[in-house]
């Protein structure tokens, strides 16, 4: 049953917050939107409602956390890493063990319009020594990636939700490894394949897309991207050195985002396929339907489909 990824996170934090008496939430006023209500109604003590005062909410949940304490913070990505100077030093540079909760990801908010777009919070997050970056692509994957954040990572880390109901795209034999790219759908040719990496809200799109460029024979296959930061090196590299093309698709600034990080990888190897990165040209959002915005920005499935042909001539 399709989800949004803030809605799983909602619960899988409720839930986490039985068995793990460290968790403590703050919230910047939007406690109904990020889904951490869930944890305030479990959990009213430790719950900490700070207001539209995001600032002070970062620097209260460094010390929390060197208290003991592990704090999830949450807000709209836009608004969290607005504050980016105060993240950066209490958060960063302190090596605090806080966990950075950013809703309403991308264009696919729809109508809440660019104010309230977070376009280039990936790009902000994976400068900052230290900073893990996560993005998962429905709720199993959140919920997985929650429990992780809570048992085995250590540091700061940033965490990327929709606001929009995802498909539920996890394979149902996936061994849960975050830093590692995972396959959603693979080729069984001999033809070098075109590969899609998808992360977040796109996901989707790129299996739609990988579906259509298969029925007109173009063999192509897709892979997620959970983690931003650290990336998969290993895995990207073995891709670009198979692949006939490379497509990043995001719901994300083309500038610092997934798309960089595939080029990252490509900037080590003398050989690899030509890389196209698909997602929000250097500029800002719009207020519409999210579907609609996704066929604006050129990321729907059809609109990859286009991008991909017109590549390939």
């Amino acid at each position: 049953m399709s989800k949004a990824t803030r809605q799983a996170f909602g619960e899988a934090l409720a839930k986490l917050g039985e068995t793990h008496p460290e968790i403590v939430v703050l919230d910047a006023d939007l406690a109904k939107s990020t889904k951490s209500e869930l944890f305030m109604k479990k959990f009213p003590e430790r719950f900490f409602e700070m207001g539209i005062q995001e600032a002070n909410m970062i620097g209260v949940a460094a010390g929390l956390a060197f208290t003991g304490k592990l704090p999830f913070l949450c807000s709209f990505g836009a608004f969290l890493t607005g504050r980016f100077d105060t993240i950066r030093l209490s958060v960063a540079y302190s090596n605090a063990n806080v966990r950075l909760i950013g809703t309403h990801a991308g264009v696919g908010i729809g109508d809440d319009g660019h104010s309230q777009m977070a376009l280039e919070d990936i790009a902000l997050m994976r400068t900052l020594p230290g900073m893990g970056v996560f993005q998962p692509m429905d709720a199993r994957d959140t919920e997985q990636l929650m429990d992780y954040l809570v048992n085995t990572w250590k540091g700061p880390a940033y965490l990327r939700l929709t606001r929009q109901n995802l498909p539920d795209l996890t394979p149902s034999e996936h061994v849960f490894n975050p830093l590692k790219l995972t396959p959603i759908r693979k080729t069984t040719g001999t033809s070098k394949p075109v590969v899609l990496i998808g992360t977040g809200g796109t996901l989707g799109e790129a299996v739609q897309a990988s579906e259509k460029l298969n029925a007109a024979g173009v063999a192509s296959e897709v892979w997620n991207a959970t983690s931003l930061k650290p990336f998969d090196h290993e895995t990207t590299s073995k891709l670009a050195s198979s692949a006939r093309l490379m497509v990043t698709v995001e719901d994300h600034s083309v500038i610092g985002g997934l798309g960089d990080c595939v080029a990252e990888v490509l900037a080590t190897l003398s050989q690899h396929a030509p890389l196209v990165k698909l997602g929000i040209q250097d500029q800002f959002g719009e207020s519409g339907e999210g579907p609609e915005l996704y066929e604006k920005f050129g990321i729907s499935a059809s609109k990859i489909v286009e991008s991909i042909q017109r590549k390939l001539g």
